[in-house]
């Protein structure tokens, strides 16, 4: 003989309940996927971070975002516009950088850059930025390493 639970809500709630958690779950697994621009420090160093992109308006660049050693940060929130990206990194800890031949313009300090041309004459640095190429993917982890230095030592 099967002994009663008096604890146990009784079977229909318990159904209800099942049922509303399932439904639930397709609500979720129907939302939009979150896309964004991340980058990923995956080194042992701190390591300084300048991007470079285009919008509907040209060439901008900014920077510096400062990630400590394995951590992420966003870069741009939201759906990826382009499918080219361009990123320079420098590495605070042991020295040398991630760069490449796309040149564009930084400064020391926390910037944001319309245009790519003139940098020098224009008061700021020029940096040769390497280039990502995110196939137009709507999102997109770029990954710092040890080893991936193009420009770097």
């Amino acid at each position: 003989m099967k002994a009663l639970n008096l604890t146990s809500p009784p079977r229909w709630r318990r159904s209800l309940a099942l049922a509303a958690f399932a439904l639930s779950g397709c609500f979720l697994a129907a939302s939009p996927a979150k896309a964004d621009l991340r980058l990923c420090n995956m080194t042992s160093s701190r390591v300084g971070i300048a991007l470079g992109y285009r919008d509907a308006q040209g060439w901008i660049t900014e920077g510096w975002w400062n990630l400590t050693a394995r951590a992420c940060e966003t870069l741009l929130k939201g759906q990826l516009a382009g499918r080219f990206y361009y990123i320079y990194a420098i590495d605070y800890d042991r020295g040398g950088e991630w760069s490449g031949r796309s040149f564009m313009c930084t400064r020391e300090r926390e910037f944001t850059i319309r245009g790519t041309e003139d940098c020098l004459a224009r008061g700021f640095d020029r940096s040769g930025f390497f280039e990502v190429d995110t196939g137009e993917q709507k999102s997109w982890t770029i990954q710092l390493t040890e080893t991936n230095r193009p420009g770097g030592q």
